[in-house]
């Protein structure tokens, strides 16, 4: 095997430890919860980038170099993941074989579909008449509703009640969504 030039033996023995995980939260040795102690999530993170690093294998051979860059795009990708409360919901999810994305299950309870309208609706006739103001009580209207939707998805994940977590999740998709077409609307009036 090629040394690299910090004499770490290379990048198998730099993650000859990594390789064993099956997930992004035990890459980070972190538990699988939705809550997520993100003082440990950046130490951890920080350790494999700085094992990983590009510039540790400087000297070593071209598989090797490709193995550390595929290292650091794994853990880049995993730290992202858990960091965003969303991303990191949906990401368990996955791993219990449910895909919050997939466009064969879109149910979502009527009263939350009455609830998508109203507020596309507000948005469409603010954005009309330029109220900056209406705008924003609707953004304001849609974080709320996204916090109260993250409580609850914390209690169902972490329980275990997948299909609610589910139905919570897609509705956070959709919250996140409009919340960003309102930026983009005040962006644009001001």
């Amino acid at each position: 095997m090629t040394n690299d030039s910090t004499g770490s033996g290379g990048v198998n023995a730099a993650l000859r430890t990594e390789s064993q995980f099956a997930d992004h939260f035990a890459l980070f040795d972190l538990p699988q919860r939705f809550e997520v102690d993100t003082a440990a999530l950046e130490q951890a993170f920080h350790a494999i980038q700085q094992r990983v690093h590009p510039d540790r294998f400087a000297r070593a051979a071209d598989a090797e170099k490709r193995v550390a860059m595929q290292w650091a795009a794994q853990a880049n990708d995993a730290y992202r993941t858990l960091k965003s409360p969303l991303e990191r919901a949906i990401y368990m999810l996955r791993l219990r074989g449910i895909d919050v994305r997939s466009e064969q299950d879109t149910s979502i309870a009527p009263g939350f579909l009455m609830q998508q309208m109203e507020w596309r609706e507000a948005i469409e006739d603010a954005s009309a008449a330029r109220n900056v103001s209406a705008l924003e009580t609707v953004l304001d209207e849609l974080r709320e509703a996204g916090r109260v939707r993250f409580d609850k998805l914390a209690a169902w994940l972490d329980s275990g009640a997948d299909q609610p977590a589910a139905e919570t999740a897609r509705e956070l998709l959709f919250i996140a969504r409009v919340e960003s077409e309102v930026d983009r609307q005040l962006s644009r009036l001001e």
